[in-house]
């Protein structure tokens, strides 16, 4: 089974935001049209799907780095703002969204909190672990090319090579 960690993260978080978009429990907001992701910003963001994709980001940052909490979280989709002619300062990312999002993975069973050693936050779930696993296998799949064998038979009956797959073995 193919695991997300070796996945391209752009393909995987947008198979993923597709596949979330399917869900019921996950539902952008009303509210959410009209804000920011953060104070570092200017304006909403341009793309209508924004929500299921910084869920899907989400989602897969939990897979990887869990346990983790909102703030960290703040930290990792934090920027820089921009402030005219002072220095540019890093701002964290809006918490409400955040904490919405992972409200939403846990009514869908993908995330649950847990407690591990010292460390408490958000980790994926069994359901979570399988839905994005899955995910990666259909990429895999998706992106493997599909060779053609041409097999001739030979005088005694037997399949044997053409020249062209004789050549290319070569070479690899």
């Amino acid at each position: 089974m193919a695991n997300a960690h070796y996945i391209e993260p752009e393909k995987l978080i947008k198979r993923v935001a597709e596949e979330l978009k399917k869900i019921e429990t996950l539902k952008m907001p009303d509210w959410a049209k009209f804000v920011k992701t953060g104070p570092s910003r200017e304006r909403v963001p341009m793309d209508e799907d924004w929500w299921y994709t910084r869920s899907a980001s989400i989602f897969r940052t939990v897979y990887l780095r869990g346990p983790i909490g909102v703030n960290k979280l703040r930290q990792k989709y934090g920027s820089k703002k921009n402030r005219g002619h002072k220095p540019e300062r890093f701002y964290k990312a809006s918490g409400k969204i955040i904490r919405v999002i992972l409200r939403q993975l846990e009514t869908a069973g993908f995330v649950k909190q847990a407690e591990i050693g010292v460390h408490k936050g958000r980790i994926v779930t069994n359901e979570g672990r399988s839905f994005l696993d899955k995910t990666a296998t259909t990429l895999l799949k998706a992106d493997k090319p599909k060779r053609e064998v041409k097999k001739e038979k030979g005088e005694n009956g037997k399949s044997k090579k053409t020249k062209q797959e004789t050549k290319v073995s070569k070479q690899e």
